[in-house]
């Protein structure tokens, strides 16, 4: 129990040193958490699909980790130091081991869960030594010292769940990220002990820590040099193209290959990824955006808004028509529109459609940007990602139309790219179910993009009558839509016709349960 004589100031440094690796332990292990979340989400998508399996898991390994640790108590010091090394070194490696089975060996899942499991055990183990060692230097009673034990672990994990998105992630990237944090966990968990408990180390156990904690930054220090290296060969190892760009941005990772090949006649082939999903392809893109573009352009079109679409050629069609004043571009991903003004074959490809003055391009959620909007427009082209995570989901909603139709000027019209009918039949029509509940006349219509397979629009109009499916009589030139291919592109098969289903919203965002059953069963 505590006494009221004063603390002695060394006993008091030894209590601040083991709250301060409790701290930075408890900091480590979140990031270890986030980053096994981050990564799934970027290689798999479902972010809280994702964030269930690691976070469940390792609660669970956390509990098992805490038992695990009473036959350890005895040699606490030594038994800490030993796991903050083989935390550090799992965790430092957690990021490349993942990769590497998600593009070699195809054993993602079960290595998500083997890697969330020990890592859990691990961090489970780390309080109850913890608790063993800060009563060893000044007996007190077991609330006091939970108490000042766990409020230095939840300000830790405060900190490393600051620093992850917003420090490791833009600095270090998410390979030497957790490489630098595994660093950091060794070097904490071997300073508490060899400072201040290194009276209780046998001969043996210096020995042991000191050849584990070599193998340790040995092993991190090649990662570290390597994981350039390693990270290209992976990512190549998931593209049959050559790939020629790639960055992670703040929001998904962007990858832009490049092939020649016989295509009815020899060409290059430029593909651009976003987080794994394909985009575009050059060879055939010109299908899909003449069908997205033009139909909606067969009425007013003064001002029009373009929600995604950061490659530009959307914006590309949209030039045009000389009688179109002004376009307004709502992005999330500044990195986006950077590549594709600065890349030179895209910027080919869209014609430089973002030096247009009459193009004005906004960085931000198209959710967020539309409730602030007072502006109106006589057409909006929604050409977003496909709602296959969490957070693209919400830009299939019923709400998420309804805010379009708020800025929809009188006649205005909408079009929305919304999936394949024949590969994911249930999300494309609860698309168009939810453009429906919203308020819209809607008509359906799909094309063939050999890429991509069939595909599917949804036009609208915020009227009683459905928007007739026509190009603009002053169309120019295409080199595939044409009035009798619009005509086909409205009439289903019947084996593809419409399906009754509800209608996705914010708090039951059905498109997403239907694009991840759909996409991940074709």
């Amino acid at each position: 129990m505590t006494t009221g004589a004063p603390e002695p100031p060394r006993r008091r440094v030894a209590r601040v040193a083991v709250l301060a690796a409790v701290f930075v332990c408890a900091a480590c292990g979140l990031v270890y958490e986030l980053a096994l979340v981050a990564l799934g989400s970027y290689l798999i998508g479902d972010s809280v699909g994702q964030a269930s399996i690691v976070l469940g898991v390792m609660v669970f390994a956390m509990g098992v980790g805490a038992l695990a640790a009473k036959p350890l108590q005895s040699r606490a010091a030594a038994a800490f130091a030993a796991i903050e090394l083989a935390l550090a070194l799992l965790g430092g490696l957690s990021v490349l081991g993942l990769y590497a089975a998600f593009a070699w060996l195809d054993l993602y899942g079960p290595a998500l869960v083997g890697t969330a499991f020990l890592l859990g055990l691990l961090i489970g183990a780390e309080i109850p030594l913890l608790m063993v060692l800060l009563q060893r230097i000044r007996r007190q009673a077991a609330g006091s010292a939970v108490a000042d034990l766990f409020a230095a672990d939840y300000v830790g994990a405060l900190l490393g769940g600051l620093a992850f998105p917003f420090l490791l992630l833009p600095v270090f990237g998410q390979l030497k990220g957790a490489i630098v944090v595994g660093a950091v966990n060794a070097l904490a968990g071997l300073a508490l002990v060899g400072t201040v408990f290194r009276k209780e180390l046998g001969f043996r156990s210096r020995v042991a820590l000191g050849a584990g904690a070599l193998t340790v930054a040995l092993c991190l220090g090649y990662a570290w040099v390597t994981a350039h290296d390693f990270e290209v060969t992976a990512r190549q190892q998931l593209y049959r193209d050559p790939v020629v760009h790639a960055e992670r941005s703040r929001y998904q990772e962007i990858v832009l290959t490049r092939s020649v090949r016989e295509v009815g006649h020899a060409g290059t082939d430029l593909r651009l990824y976003l987080n794994g999903d394909l985009q575009f392809s050059s060879v055939d893109e010109y299908r899909y955006h003449e069908a997205l573009v033009h139909p909606v352009l067969n009425g007013p079109r003064a001002e029009v808004l373009v929600l995604g679409a950061g490659d530009g050629l959307a914006v590309r069609e949209l030039l045009r028509y000389p009688d179109i004043r002004h376009i307004t571009v709502v992005d999330l991903d500044p990195a986006v529109v950077a590549l594709a003004r600065a890349e030179p074959q895209l910027r080919r490809l869209n014609a430089d459609a973002f030096d247009d003055p009459r193009v004005q391009v906004v960085n931000g959620d198209a959710f967020g940007w539309l409730r602030g909007n007072p502006r109106r427009f006589d057409a909006v082209v929604a050409d977003l990602p496909d709602p296959d995570e969490t957070a693209t989901a919400k830009l299939y909603t019923v709400e998420f139309y309804a805010l379009i139709r708020a800025v929809l000027a009188e006649h205005g019209r909408l079009v929305v790219q919304a999936g394949s009918p024949y590969f994911a039949p249930r999300s494309y029509w609860s698309i168009e179910a939810s453009v429906r509940e919203a308020g819209f006349a809607t008509v359906p219509y799909h094309v063939d993009v050999p890429s991509f397979g069939d595909w599917g629009f949804v036009l609208a109009a915020p009227d009683a009558v459905a928007p007739a499916l026509a190009l603009p009589p002053d169309a120019p030139e295409l080199r595939f839509l044409s009035p009798a291919t619009l005509a086909a592109a409205a009439t289903f098969p019947a084996d593809r016709d419409r399906i009754v289903v509800p209608a996705s919203t914010l708090l039951r965002p059905r498109v997403l349960e239907y694009a991840r059953m759909e996409w991940r069963g074709y």
